[in-house]
């Protein structure tokens, strides 16, 4: 018998609404975080985005009304008729410790969070 897909996962989604930016093919979306792990960002997909399946894009989350809180450079990979789904390819310093720390608050275990963590090495 196949596994659950939450079985199989490595990071915890986090349920999350912030709005957020998305940056693609020259153009600006706006629109709401859903969830968010350490490794990727699940966003309400956008009425106009017409952007292709393994594009790199950027997403900018906004944290407490801060212009800026968790920058990644992300790749599209699933698209819904409501939501897209990006996995993580680059995050700088500081988006990484908002992004740790947000995790680290959801989480409330702090083994837990070192196991994710690890797996972002491996």
């Amino acid at each position: 018998m196949p596994a659950k897909a939450s079985e199989k996962r490595k990071f915890h989604r986090i349920s999350f609404d912030a709005p957020c930016e998305l940056h693609a093919l020259d153009s600006l979306w706006t629109t709401e975080v859903l969830d968010i792990s350490l490794k990727g960002v699940l966003v309400k997909r956008p009425k106009s985005w017409d952007v292709p399946l393994n594009q790199p894009c950027e997403v900018v989350i906004h944290l407490d009304g801060e212009k800026v809180g968790i920058v990644m450079a992300v790749e599209l990979k699933h698209i819904e008729s409501h939501r897209l789904g990006f996995k993580c390819q680059y995050i700088d310093l500081e988006s990484a410790t908002h992004l740790r720390r947000l995790v680290e608050l959801n989480l409330g275990d702090q083994v837990l969070l070192e196991r994710e963590l690890a797996h972002l090495i491996d």
